[in-house]
């Protein structure tokens, strides 16, 4: 794909098409790598973004409560010590 150089400011840049963008998710910002040669344009997800809060709402509606017991009946502990 060929894009062409722009000005902006007293720089200069490229812009993507929305396409790209939407395809590979890029939201805010990119990360940019410089390897062997060429500039490699990453997006940058946030997975865990905004879980404290979405931890917090659950416990609020009781919903944080364990599927599996995390003790098993036929467990032996005792090994451990």
């Amino acid at each position: 794909m060929e894009l062409s150089i722009i000005p902006i400011g007293n720089s200069k840049g490229f812009r993507l098409s929305k396409t790209l963008i939407d395809k590979y998710n890029i939201k805010d910002k990119v990360e940019l790598i410089l390897e062997k040669g060429y500039i490699i344009l990453k997006p940058i997800s946030k997975p865990r973004q905004n879980w404290e809060a979405a931890f917090k709402q659950m416990n609020e509606n009781g919903d944080d409560q364990l599927l599996i017991n995390d003790v098993f009946e036929e467990e032996n502990l005792e090994e451990w010590n």
